[in-house]
């Protein structure tokens, strides 16, 4: 018997949105006139851009400038927050995709300026709304730049290698034997990694594998078969690298703590 597809429910309003969906629901490709910020309070969203793939689990919010072609994928049934920000807050943000710490004060702020009182009739003033946007803001320019930002590389050699590991993120080639399987030397991969993509390789298959178990743990996977579901030979060294990454291990993301 198949399985009915689960609807959307979406507010809209000027200066934001609430948008709930089921996981694996896919927008299409946009761009907006103003920067948003983009919140999960539950499930995990990813925003996809040119500069690569955003993570967005419930401890993060995503930034995306005006005029940025996106699109969000969601992963577990996901609570979808946006907030609209005026060009003269947008400028003190980025000028480029990125993730931010969510801090406890800034959640509190992004969940009362997407909550019901903005879509049932009872919002904040102007003014009112403005102090908010102001102290999210400052907040988000306080908090520590995160790596969740998954570059996409564009060098033809290193797309070769990000396909594959995407297909298999527990796949543990290494750098030798998947230039060999491409027809690169390690040497010239590991210089492209860095003058492209900023970081080694194994700090980018890190933060692959992490992408990957955000989404596993998403759709109820345990941390166990996630651990060696993305490569990792134990669930310790697992549960190591993603708190490091996300800041809480596993359990307590999978658990909504």
């Amino acid at each position: 018997m198949p399985v009915p597809r689960q609807t959307i429910t979406s507010y809209l309003w000027p200066s934001g949105g609430r948008h709930l969906w089921p996981s694996g629901e896919t927008s299409e490709l946009q761009s907006h006139e103003r920067g948003h910020l983009v919140y999960a309070a539950r499930g995990v969203l990813v925003v996809q851009t040119e500069y690569g793939t955003s993570l967005a689990p419930a401890n993060r919010v995503a930034w995306t400038p005006a005029g940025f072609p996106h699109f969000h994928r969601a992963h577990g049934d996901t609570d979808i927050r946006i907030v609209f920000l005026a060009p003269s807050l947008a400028q003190l943000v980025s000028d480029r995709p990125a993730v931010f710490r969510t801090s406890g004060l800034a959640r509190e702020v992004l969940l009362a300026l997407t909550g019901p009182r903005n879509y049932e009739g009872s919002g904040y003033s102007g003014s009112a709304r403005a102090r908010l946007h102001r102290v999210l803001v400052d907040e988000l320019r306080e908090a520590p730049d995160p790596p969740l930002q998954l570059p996409a590389p564009q060098d033809d050699r290193l797309r070769a290698i990000a396909e594959r590991l995407h297909e298999n993120p527990a796949d543990n080639a290494t750098l030798a034997e998947l230039g060999k399987a491409i027809g690169a030397s390690s040497r010239t991969l590991s210089r492209l990694f860095h003058d492209e993509l900023g970081m080694t390789f194994y700090e980018w298959r890190t933060q692959l594998r992490v992408y990957h178990a955000l989404v596993l743990l998403a759709d109820g996977h345990d941390t166990v078969r996630t651990a060696y579901a993305c490569g990792w030979a134990n669930p310790s060294g697992f549960i190591s690298a993603f708190t490091a990454i996300i800041g809480t291990t596993p359990g307590r993301y999978r658990g909504g703590r």
